[in-house]
């Protein structure tokens, strides 16, 4: 899952993870990741599943695709795809200190702590605010400009 990633006995560096789906990369992806960037040290990113993408349509974007677009942004450290059996599994190998959790996440930070502590996984849990309304801070709102242009 993290290959070629081996931390130093002795790391003090403060991990912060952040998670999301990322479908169609967008200004309010990148305020997030860089607001969660600037919780810690280093960033990791754990990308959805297409199969766990429950919530909300479908990406349009495919995973692989996705993962290598948040991947190639400058503030993320390491990126991952998510587990398709338990959404803890990878946390156990990132160990995060802190994870950042989006504006509109659908997570309760005290049952996400909760279920941490459960794991073995005391990490800290943060909502990230909406810094500003965009027109185009969405992949929904990107969508319907693309359909009201082109459709």
């Amino acid at each position: 899952m993290l290959a070629g990633y081996y931390p130093k006995p002795g790391d003090l560096l403060t991990r912060v993870l952040a998670t999301g789906t990322f479908d169609i990369l967008h200004p309010g992806h990148v305020y997030f990741l860089a607001q969660a960037r600037d919780l810690g040290d280093e960033l990791f990113v754990i990308v959805a599943r297409d199969s766990n993408v429950t919530h909300k349509p479908k990406p349009i974007i495919p995973e692989e695709q996705r993962l290598e677009m948040v991947y190639a942004l400058g503030t993320v450290d390491k990126a991952v795809l998510g587990s398709e059996k338990d959404i803890f599994e990878p946390l156990k190998v990132i160990r995060p200190d802190i994870i950042a959790l989006g504006y509109d996440q659908r997570f309760e930070i005290e049952f996400l702590e909760k279920e941490l502590s459960k794991r073995g996984l005391p990490a800290k849990v943060v909502r990230i605010p909406l810094s500003k309304e965009c027109p185009l801070c969405s992949s929904a709102a990107i969508i319907k400009e693309v359909l009201k242009r082109h459709g």
